[in-house]
């Protein structure tokens, strides 16, 4: 009897636990993304530790253009007089999660594209390629599941996996 009391608390919690990863769904890295009949691997979770280093990266060299909640900037589609575009939403309500990670990255090191006349800055001389993924990843912690798993499938069928 005394063996039960230890057990019956040990299943519920494997019970709630399974119970809990069930309803995370395929967000949470355990089915395979499929879009348009194609299917790649479950989402990868994302580091706890690489996201807060992320968000101290983030606050440091993103936010005051794109906002400190990832916001962008209000009107970030329509094009400002010199035909350069604000700085988008890194949220889900942008198109950051539209691109795959290399591009992405690219983008980070390399600045915006100058003949669509960016003014986004280039960050491979202060960021290291570590850096620069943490600051992914925290940007990617803040899209919604279905959002990260778009972002994925198009990573891994970019070949950027």
């Amino acid at each position: 009897m005394r063996g039960l009391r230890f057990v019956l608390p040990a299943a519920l919690l494997v019970f709630l636990a399974a119970a809990a990863i069930l309803l995370l769904g395929p967000g949470f890295g355990l089915q395979p993304v499929v879009i348009g009949g194609t299917s790649v691997p479950p989402v990868p979770s994302l580091d706890p530790e690489r996201v807060a280093r992320g968000a101290e990266l983030y606050a440091t060299n993103c936010g005051a253009c794109h906002g400190a909640e990832l916001q962008g900037t209000s009107d970030w589609k329509r094009p400002l007089p010199d035909g350069s575009f604000p700085p988008p939403p890194h949220d889900s309500s942008g198109h950051t999660w539209h691109h795959p990670d290399g591009l992405l990255l690219e983008i980070i090191a390399n600045g915006g594209d100058p003949a669509l006349n960016s003014k986004m800055p280039a960050f491979h001389q202060s960021l290291t390629p570590d850096e620069m993924r943490s600051t992914l990843e925290f940007i990617k912690s803040k899209w919604s599941a279905d959002a990260r798993e778009f972002q994925w499938w198009i990573t891994v069928t970019s070949g950027d996996e």
